[in-house]
C-alpha cells in the first residue's frame, strides 16, 4: 500500500481494516521525518499540538484534530519539502478527506481549515505573521496568502472556523525541539472513542 515515498495513497484507505493500527504504523513509519523546515519531526509537532489541547482542557475532538492536522504530509505524493520547490501540498484538505473515513467533521473540518486561519489570523492580527516561522512564512505564501477583509468576513462565518483558529494558534507553538510530551500510544484510546 505504500509508494515509493512511504506515503499512503488516500483512494487506498477506504481498504483499511483498522484505522488505529494504520495510524500508529503510519505515525511510527514517518513521523520522524522533519517537519518541513521546522526543527522538530513529523510526530514531534503532533505530539505537541495534542498536548497543548490537553493543557487547555480542549473537547476531545479538537485534541484529536490537533494530533492528526498535519496528517496530509505523510500522505501526499510529492516528495520531500514540496514547500522548498514551490509546491502547495495541499495537506489540509489531503488529511481531512482521508480522515473523514472514519472521523466525524468535529475532527476533519478544523483540520481542513487550519490552513484558512493562517490566513485570517495573518489578516486580522497585525503582528502574526511576524511570529510565523520563515518555513510557515514560505507556506502561507504558496497557499494563497493573507486573507482580504471579505475573505476573512466569510471565513469567520464558516462552521468549525473558532476551532481551527484555536488549532492554528497550538500548531505555531508546537515547534519546540525534544520537548516532552505523551506518547502517540497516550492518545489511541481517544482516537478510539471518537471513530
Amino acid at each position: 500500500m505504500r509508494s515509493h515515498q512511504g506515503r499512503v495513497p488516500p483512494e487506498s484507505l477506504r481498504s483499511i481494516a483498522e484505522p488505529i493500527d494504520w495510524l500508529i504504523e503510519l505515525y511510527g513509519h514517518a513521523g520522524s521525518v522533519q517537519y518541513g523546515g521546522e526543527p522538530v519531526s513529523q510526530l514531534e509537532h503532533a505530539l505537541q499540538c495534542a498536548s497543548l489541547g490537553e493543557a487547555a482542557n480542549s473537547t476531545p475532538s479538537l485534541i484529536c484534530a490537533a494530533l492528526l492536522h498535519d496528517i496530509g504530509h505523510l500522505l501526499h505524493k510529492f516528495g520531500k519539502d514540496p514547500a522548498k520547490r514551490g509546491i502547495d501540498d495541499r495537506h489540509e484538505s489531503i488529511g481531512a478527506s482521508a480522515l473523514a473515513t472514519w472521523f466525524p467533521p468535529e475532527v476533519t473540518e478544523p483540520i481542513r481549515l487550519h490552513v484558512d486561519a493562517k490566513r485570517y489570523l495573518c489578516a486580522t492580527h497585525t503582528d502574526y505573521y511576524e511570529r510565523l516561522t520563515p518555513a510557515s512564512q514560505l507556506s502561507l505564501r504558496l497557499q494563497g496568502g493573507v486573507y482580504s477583509p471579505a475573505e476573512a468576513e466569510k471565513f469567520e462565518a464558516t462552521p468549525h472556523a473558532l476551532q481551527a483558529i484555536i488549532l492554528r494558534q497550538w500548531d505555531e507553538h508546537s515547534k519546540i525541539p525534544q520537548l516532552p510530551t505523551p506518547d502517540f500510544a497516550h492518545y489511541v484510546p481517544l482516537l478510539r472513542a471518537l471513530l
